[in-house]
């Protein structure tokens, strides 16, 4: 029998802590706050933790916080953007030591994406806590897959420190087909998702969906958030990667990161990714901006080019749905549309990285055809069904449904 354990928690701390958002007159505390159910279990123990930039408990990171307490960190282990969240998208890290306190750290997405078990032989638990954003092209939880698996195959117990997902209030998109399975995007989940990263890690070895099935007795805890429920609307309050800003972006993420398929600049190198949208060429011409070297996008499309386009700063972000309505609009305006989807060398549907973004080929295809954007939400909704089906085996809050 697998060995997942949820520690239930109780009670409410009074002092809101700066990171997090007041609720119904209740704080919205991740796992991390929660020390008196995982500081047991790292005592006297060699602890690797994955983690970078957002854990914080009480304005302090999670590594000063176990370092305070006498717990022995071995290894640190980072994830896309390094551990102080700073490395440019797709950039990759290197291994190395933390300059405040020596640690050495392992760059898993670099010349790896997860540890090997020369980096697990001196670890005797694995600690996991990093703030997601809940979609499916937001690489954090392939990167827990990888670690899972590792923990897994060595034999390491893993606690997973909950947080909330400020998308996590709803389902929507298309369900990844395993055709198109790359690292953003592993598994047959749609593009919002609406769980956890404490759920997602449950229904990752609940359904069998990690490549190491054999050992039935791993050790798998998580430790839930307080006061969250999947009718929250959380706020975060760090940005969890350097082109995820504010909260804005955040909810707009679901829809434009299609644009990084496209030719469209999708905002990189402007203080305002994911919400500033163009290109040169678009017929839209009554916003501009020019995307520079920045800090998190040294490199970014478009470059140094003016550009014609969306504010969407300017207009309020959905939080029920992917806006298909704006996409196939972006689509419409911009004039060529036989380069509008950017693809490799090659030609194959593969090729073309929307289709990894969307998780099929079908979704390009229905937008180049000029299907309404009702016909091509119908189109997900039995997949759509399924996959709540099984979401719902592994919720640990009140759904929104």
């Amino acid at each position: 029998m697998k060995k997942i354990f949820i520690l239930v928690l109780v009670g409410f701390i009074a002092n809101k802590p700066f990171d997090v958002l007041a609720q119904n007159k209740k704080e919205i505390l991740p796992g991390a706050y929660q020390s008196e159910k995982y500081m047991p279990l790292l005592v006297n123990k060699r602890v690797g933790i994955f983690t970078n930039h957002t854990a914080i408990v009480n304005k302090k990171h999670l590594i000063d916080t176990l370092l305070a307490q006498g717990i022995t960190i071995q290894k640190i282990f980072t994830p896309e953007h390094g551990l102080r969240g700073t490395a440019d998208a797709g950039e990759e890290t290197k291994d190395g030591n933390d300059p405040k306190t020596g640690i050495k750290i392992v760059s898993l997405y670099g010349k790896k994406y997860g540890p090997d078990s020369t980096d697990l032989a001196d670890i005797d638990v694995l600690v996991f806590d990093i703030q997601d954003v809940g979609t499916r092209f937001y690489t954090y939880i392939s990167s827990l897959q990888y670690l899972m698996e590792a923990a897994k195959e060595n034999n390491k117990p893993l606690i997973i420190l909950d947080r909330p997902n400020p998308n996590g209030h709803y389902v929507d998109g298309p369900v990844l087909d395993k055709a198109f399975s790359s690292f953003v995007g592993k598994n047959t989940v749609p593009i919002v998702y609406g769980m956890t990263i404490g759920e997602y890690a449950t229904m990752l070895n609940g359904e069998d969906w990690l490549k190491i099935n054999t050992n039935k007795n791993w050790s798998l805890t998580i430790i839930p958030c307080k006061n969250y429920d999947h009718n929250s609307m959380y706020a975060i309050r760090i940005a969890p990667s350097p082109n995820l800003p504010d909260m804005p972006s955040i909810y707009w993420y679901p829809t434009t990161c299609l644009v990084e398929g496209t030719i469209l600049s999708e905002g990189r190198g402007t203080e305002h990714a994911f919400a500033y949208i163009g290109h040169p060429l678009t017929t839209i011409k009554n916003f501009s901006f020019t995307p520079v070297s920045r800090v998190g996008a040294t490199q970014p499309k478009l470059k140094d080019q003016l550009c014609f386009g969306w504010d969407l700063t300017k207009t309020k972000p959905p939080h029920t749905s992917i806006d298909l309505e704006l996409f196939i609009e972006m689509y419409k305006t911009y004039p060529q549309k036989d380069s509008f989807f950017i693809h490799t060398t090659g030609n194959t549907p593969r090729d073309y990285y929307f289709n990894k973004l969307a998780g099929n080929n079908l979704l390009m295809e229905q937008i180049q055809s000029g299907l309404s954007p009702a016909a091509i939400r119908a189109s997900w909704q039995k997949d759509l069904a399924s996959f709540k089906k099984i979401r719902k085996k592994y919720l640990l809050y009140q759904d929104f449904e």
